[in-house]
């Protein structure tokens, strides 16, 4: 155990070094909180009854783990296989295995550092108040997250070089970030760019997050569950079969 708290703080001291994810990942959906807020107040958005406010902060509690499930997991598995570093690890007594745990929870620790920025500003100085279940919420965000993980995990087991593993997240991370309702509104798209949005997974997941935000978990509709499980499974699937440490 403490050889695995070692890692995990050299490993954390490496990701904070590289300002973009604090940036991006924690500061831009405060920031686009706030925005929100200040430029639509209580207004109530059209299709839902609910205020922006409402139903932004289930969309921007997925921020961090869009980044980090699209971009950081994927880029930084990749660029450790093109240094050599995992293939390294064999010559050690720490599995690559054990590796790929710390890499897993860095991820996870950011994507839940950037959802408690949100949640703390939200009903702190927002006065944001769930009139949903914030356990059923809890639970569908890990649900999400496990979900997204996988489908990065997945990006990183077929990009075989750390130049295609960039290019790939690139085309991956921006339309599931905009298109998805993570950082834009989702219900001030219009209704065709709302039907072709409904295919990316994060933008089920969110749609999942609003629903428990808004009403208790016993609401959450059954083909969303199902699309994220079959998408979750295909990537660990696909991860098993094709991953390579070198």
């Amino acid at each position: 155990m403490k050889k695995y708290w070692i890692f995990l703080k050299v490993e954390g001291k490496l990701a904070i070094r590289s300002m973009e994810g604090i940036i991006f990942g924690i500061g831009m959906p405060i920031g686009v909180l706030l925005l929100i807020t200040m430029i639509s107040g209580t207004q109530t958005a059209s299709n839902n009854g609910h205020t922006f406010l409402q139903n932004s902060f289930p969309a921007l509690a997925t921020v961090g783990i869009c980044a980090t499930a699209f971009m950081g997991l994927p880029i930084t598995i990749s660029d450790y296989r093109d240094k050599k570093i995992l293939r390294h690890f064999f010559t050690t007594p720490s599995s690559p295995s054990f590796f790929l745990s710390i890499q897993f929870m860095i991820c996870t620790i950011l994507a839940f550092s950037s959802t408690l920025g949100v949640t703390l500003v939200a009903t702190l100085v927002l006065n944001y108040q769930m009139t949903g279940s914030w356990v059923g919420f809890i639970l569908v965000y890990l649900f999400v997250l496990i979900a997204m993980y996988s489908i990065g995990m997945m990006m990183a087991s077929l990009c075989k070089s750390s130049q295609r593993a960039h290019l790939v997240s690139t085309l991956v991370y921006f339309p599931m970030l905009f298109f998805s309702g993570a950082v834009i509104p989702y219900e001030i798209f219009p209704d065709g760019l709302q039907k072709v949005a409904q295919v990316l997974p994060l933008t089920q997941g969110i749609r999942l997050l609003k629903i428990v935000s808004f009403e208790d978990i016993q609401a959450v509709p059954l083909l969303p569950l199902i699309y994220l499980c079959v998408l979750a499974f295909i990537g660990i699937l696909v991860s098993i079969k094709t991953f390579r440490w070198e």
